[in-house]
C-alpha cells in the first residue's frame, strides 16, 4: 500500500469517525454562552447538516474499495448482535416480563405523580432502568419474537392460529407484495 493510500484511508476513517460523534458536539455548545439563536443553529448543523456532509465526504476520500472493507466489517460485527432465532420457554417468559415491566413507571408518573415528582433525582434513574430493561428484552427474547414485533408493521400480515397433534400451535403470515426474505422461526410465513 503506497503512502497516499494509507493517508486516504487514515483522513477517511477521521473523517468518518467525526460524522458519527458529531451530534456529541452539540452537548458542548450548550454549555457555552452564547445567544440561544447561535447555539441553536450550531447544534442543528452539528445534529442534522455536519454527519452527513462527513459521511459523504468519508466515503469520497476513502474511495469504493476502503469504503466497502470499512461498512462489511462494520456490518459483520451488527450481525454479531442478532438474537437467537429459538429460545427456552422460561427465557421466553423472562423476555415478556422484561418487555412489559418499563411500562409500570410510566402509569406512576402519569396517574400517581407524587410518588415519582417531576424534582425526584430518582425519576430519571428510574426511566434510564426501565429503557434499558426494555432494549434488554428484545435481545433476549430472541429472533422469533422480532419477527413477530416486525409484523405488526405490515399491514398485510395475518394471524393464523394452527392446531398441531398437541393442539396448541401458533403462526403468523404475511401476505402481499414484495421482496420476501426468509424469517428466523419457521412458523412465521412471509
Amino acid at each position: 500500500m503506497g503512502k497516499r493510500r494509507i493517508v486516504r484511508l487514515y483522513l477517511g476513517m477521521t473523517l468518518l469517525v467525526l460524522a458519527i460523534v458529531s451530534p456529541l458536539f452539540g452537548f458542548l455548545v450548550a454549555s457555552t454562552g452564547w445567544p440561544g439563536t447561535v447555539k441553536a443553529t450550531v447544534i442543528g448543523l452539528l445534529t442534522v447538516g455536519a454527519p452527513e456532509l462527513l459521511g459523504i465526504l468519508a466515503a469520497a476520500v476513502l474511495g469504493k474499495e476502503n469504503f466497502q472493507r470499512i461498512t462489511s466489517k462494520v456490518l459483520s460485527l451488527l450481525k454479531r448482535l442478532r438474537p437467537t432465532a429459538r429460545v427456552s420457554k422460561a427465557r421466553y417468559i423472562v423476555g415478556l416480563i422484561m418487555f412489559l415491566v418499563p411500562v409500570i413507571p410510566t402509569y406512576v408518573m402519569g396517574y400517581a405523580p407524587q410518588w415519582l415528582p417531576d424534582t425526584s433525582s430518582a425519576r430519571l434513574y428510574v426511566n434510564l432502568a426501565a429503557d434499558c430493561t426494555f432494549i434488554a428484552s428484545l435481545f433476549v427474547l430472541g429472533g422469533d419474537f422480532w419477527d413477530k414485533l416486525s409484523a405488526l408493521f405490515i399491514y398485510e400480515s395475518r394471524v393464523q392460529f394452527d392446531r398441531d397433534a398437541r393442539g396448541s400451535s401458533n403462526s403468523i403470515s404475511r401476505s402481499g407484495k414484495g421482496t420476501r426474505r426468509t424469517p428466523a422461526c419457521p412458523h412465521i410465513a412471509l
